[in-house]
């Protein structure tokens, strides 16, 4: 099916791995193929609210045995973008809106949580956003912080139904300041070339699996992945037609893939 050879994976989890968390069929062999053959690979997710040992054992209670160091989140590569974006000599700070998975993948890059004239506000998922909160990251950025956000993703599911996310509260706090937030998560690529250098991987020879177009697809091609969309998620094949783009391939699912690795 591929022209390249594909030495290294990165796939998305929900909607490729699993489903209102249960496993999808063939998850657990493609994971335990990517083992046998010893193949670099990582779980992408824009999901900022669980640390990667959390979403291990998330994994493991639907029976998909991941390793803590093969979950890659937004929350994780925000905070790798503001490591980067700090001198050698000194410490950042930042004020965080979010849970742990953001609060932890901060201090373990060395920065400092404070509310007090920080470097940047840092806006990751939670379920309970605060009022205040926002007030408060709202007059910080107005008084010179830099403004992250994890992921753009309006919206979150629920089992009531869809709450509001990452990018409907940055587009109220973008309102209120005239400043644009940058995000880190998909569709940035900027995730996707932090993910590929955690596994010393090169866009040549690695593959994005994915089932959304907005997102996996097109950040994939533009950090120059080959690219598999399957069509467990929320995409269908009939809407694949209206995006000015195309994945490199489209499957059913990721059982369809297992024989690639």
């Amino acid at each position: 099916m591929s022209t390249r050879e594909i030495r290294c994976w990165l796939t998305d989890m929900d909607g490729v791995l699993v489903h209102e968390g249960q496993a999808l069929p063939g998850a657990a062999e493609f994971l335990a193929r990517l083992k046998e053959k010893g193949r670099p690979f990582l779980v992408l997710t824009n999901n900022s609210i669980f640390t990667a040992r959390d979403l291990r054992a998330r994994l493991a209670s639907s029976g998909l045995d991941i390793p803590e160091e093969a979950i890659w989140t937004s929350a994780l590569a925000t905070a790798q973008f503001l490591a980067d974006q700090t001198d050698e000599q000194a410490t950042g700070t930042a004020y965080a809106i979010g849970e742990a998975g953001l609060t932890t993948a901060l201090h373990e890059v060395g920065y400092v949580l404070s509310d007090t004239n920080p470097d940047f506000v840092v806006l990751g998922e939670t379920r309970t956003y605060s009022f205040e909160a926002i007030t408060k990251a709202i007059r910080l950025i107005e008084g010179g912080a830099r403004f992250i956000a994890t992921n753009p993703d309006p919206t979150g599911p629920s089992a009531e139904g869809p709450l509001p996310a990452c990018g409907a509260v940055a587009a109220l706090i973008e309102r209120a300041t005239g400043r644009e937030p940058y995000f880190v998560g998909k569709p940035n690529p900027m995730m996707f070339r932090s993910a590929l250098n955690k596994i010393d991987a090169h866009s040549e020879t690695t593959a994005m699996i994915g089932d959304r177009m907005d997102t996996d697809v097109v950040a994939g091609i533009e950090a120059g992945l080959e690219t598999y969309l399957v069509l467990t998620g929320v995409m269908t094949r009939a809407g694949i037609g209206r995006y000015p783009f195309r994945p490199s391939h489209v499957v059913d699912s990721i059982a369809d893939l297992v024989e690639l690795v």
